[in-house]
């Protein structure tokens, strides 16, 4: 599996729309800690793909894909709180879960291939 550039992973391409979803969903939130901490964690899978690609070493990239899987962790746990506190309904948070999710098995399979 080989890509020209960190935009052609499919797991980056999910990432961030995982991201605009977010950064949607949370836009008008007055919790500014937890805003911040959800939007910090879901661009950080992002970007620990992308930054761990221009790195050009498997071993520095698997290292940053598992960075990446544990913001997708910290996500699901920021979800489940924002439902709990009624930031957002459980259809939301299971849409955003599931996607969470995907995108935590494709590292996974990323890794694995590395």
């Amino acid at each position: 599996m080989t890509f020209k550039k960190f935009e052609d992973i499919l797991a980056w391409q999910k990432a961030k729309s995982l991201v605009v979803t977010v950064y949607r969903l949370f836009h008008t939130n007055k919790d500014f800690g937890f805003k911040d901490q959800i939007q910090r964690a879901s661009v950080s899978i992002m970007n620990n793909i992308a930054e761990g690609y221009e790195r050009r070493s498997n071993n520095e990239f698997k290292q940053f894909l598992f960075i990446a899987k544990g913001s997708c962790g910290e996500v699901r746990s920021m979800l489940h709180l924002a439902e709990e506190l009624e930031y957002i309904t459980l259809e939301q948070k299971q849409l955003l879960v599931n996607e969470s999710e995907v995108i935590s098995k494709m590292l996974s399979n990323l890794i694995k291939t590395l």
